[in-house]
């Protein structure tokens, strides 16, 4: 029997992209954000998410993708990790869907540097790829991608 997964999915760009859903604390429209001097590009600060210090980390910037336009709205993936909730800051947010395992491959070995860091595997939709994100990974941001 095929095995069910849930993921969060959302945009950045053209990119379909989940995380596991079991690591997502909540998705939510734009919050100000306080820009943090000599941190990674990819931090585009952090936010007051109801007392808790949050590291809001730009996917765009983080995927090597262009800068979204300076109107374009933008959502934020609030995800837990061992070191804390860090926000990832995205395009657009989709739905949370069921994917079996019978549907997923691994990175292939000619997906190399970051985005194979990045990237732990995708499932074949009906109409589309979803990309699924290493969340540790993708939530650390100094984290040297070149010997992953």
């Amino acid at each position: 029997m095929a095995e069910i997964t849930q993921y969060c999915t959302f945009w950045v760009a053209q990119l379909f992209l989940g995380i596991d859903v079991h690591a997502v604390q909540e998705v939510m429209r734009p919050l100000e954000m306080t820009p943090v001097p000599l941190s990674s590009t990819s931090v585009v600060g952090l936010i007051n998410l109801r007392g808790q210090i949050v590291t809001a980390v730009d996917m765009r910037s983080r995927l090597g993708l262009p800068p979204r336009a300076a109107d374009q709205e933008l959502m934020n993936v609030v995800m837990r990790t061992d070191d804390g909730a860090v926000s990832l800051v995205v395009d657009e947010i989709g739905d949370v869907i069921e994917v079996t395992d019978e549907t997923f491959e691994r990175v292939p070995d000619t997906l190399q540097g970051e985005a194979r860091a990045l990237i732990k595997g995708v499932y074949k939709l009906n109409d589309q790829l979803l990309l699924i994100l290493d969340g540790a990974r993708v939530a650390q941001p100094e984290t040297s991608l070149a010997a992953a």
